[in-house]
């Protein structure tokens, strides 16, 4: 909720009303490249709104919807550019069939909602979701897991001890799990304990407690 300002005189407020007017003026930019979105929206995981232009093997190009202030919708629509952002599905690791099923799923200029947990370069990673039904919403990145049509990674620009982080990662997994459990897509053709025993084997963290552990038992 943006901060309401009271004009009384004070410092303080005068303060308070500077940062709603930057925080509407912001929200309400068509932002056409990753580098134009302020580094608050990002650290403070804020939510956008675009329409699905199309779909990559690298991600979703969305072009984003900014608000739309009625006394300001027909300046809005003239000073507004072109261009869309590419955003990825933070934590998943895709796979060919994921791309494909994208693409059946999601209709042409569908509207969506992006949370914005990290930018590389050009790239932004979000949570992604999309309105089905009035009152009911799906986040792509966990549907994809449920599928068996990606596997869990880190989330970029998250920090990796952050509270955000683990929650965030923790549905990203019971997401993954689903799957593995059902032996949906990439986990169907071997068995649930194998797959499960291979992915966390591959694990980068396990793989440095082991090379921790070898470090220990050569020097003590």
């Amino acid at each position: 909720m943006l901060p309401t300002a009271i004009f009384v005189g004070s410092t303080g407020n005068l303060f308070w009303a500077e940062k709603s007017y930057s925080l509407i003026t912001c929200t309400t930019t068509k932002f056409t490249s990753a580098l134009d979105i302020p580094v608050e929206f990002i650290e403070k995981n804020v939510k956008l709104r675009g329409r699905l232009c199309h779909i990559t093997e690298k991600g979703l190009e969305v072009e984003h919807v900014p608000i739309s202030l009625p006394f300001l919708s027909s300046l809005q629509r003239k000073w507004q550019s072109n261009g869309v952002l590419l955003v990825r599905l933070a934590g998943v690791e895709l796979t060919p069939n994921a791309v494909v099923w994208l693409q059946e799923e999601l209709k042409p200029a569908e509207m969506m909602w992006f949370q914005l947990l990290g930018r590389e370069d050009l790239v932004l990673d979000c949570l992604i979701l999309v309105n089905k039904g009035r009152f009911f919403s799906v986040c792509l990145n966990e549907e994809i897991l449920r599928q068996g049509l990606g596997k869990t990674t880190r989330i970029e620009g998250l920090h990796h001890d952050s509270p955000l982080y683990w929650k965030l990662h923790k549905r990203l997994l019971q997401a993954e799990l689903k799957a593995l459990k059902k032996n949906k897509g990439i986990w169907k053709e071997e068995s649930y304990f194998e797959k499960l025993r291979d992915h966390i084997s591959n694990n980068k963290f396990v793989q440095k407690l082991k090379q921790f552990a070898n470090w220990l038992r050569i020097h003590i």
